[in-house]
């Protein structure tokens, strides 16, 4: 035997309710984002993404930094530094 499909209903502002089993599934709280898709076996929702797509050039350089620059063996040094600083605690 096959479980009955939840139906639901398009309001006249074309909002639809969906049901609480597929939100709580789906971590959907009030208020998130979903993106649309028509699609032939019919409407796709999924999470939109928290940020908009960026290609590296768009934010290369916006970071300012005062001072000399750094070597690659000490931004390794301090990337260890504070992966050893942030698992001292566990």
């Amino acid at each position: 035997m096959t479980t009955p499909k939840a139906t639901t209903t398009l309001s006249t502002k074309g909002q639809v309710i969906l049901p609480k089993a597929i939100r709580t599934q789906r971590r959907w709280a009030a208020g998130t984002r979903l993106t649309v898709e028509d699609t032939p076996e019919g409407v796709l929702l999924k999470p939109a993404p928290l940020f908009a797509p960026t290609r590296m050039e768009d934010v290369f350089g916006s970071l300012t930094h005062d001072g000399p620059a750094r070597t690659i063996e000490e931004m390794n040094a301090g990337v260890l530094a504070e992966a050893k600083r942030r698992h001292a605690g566990d």
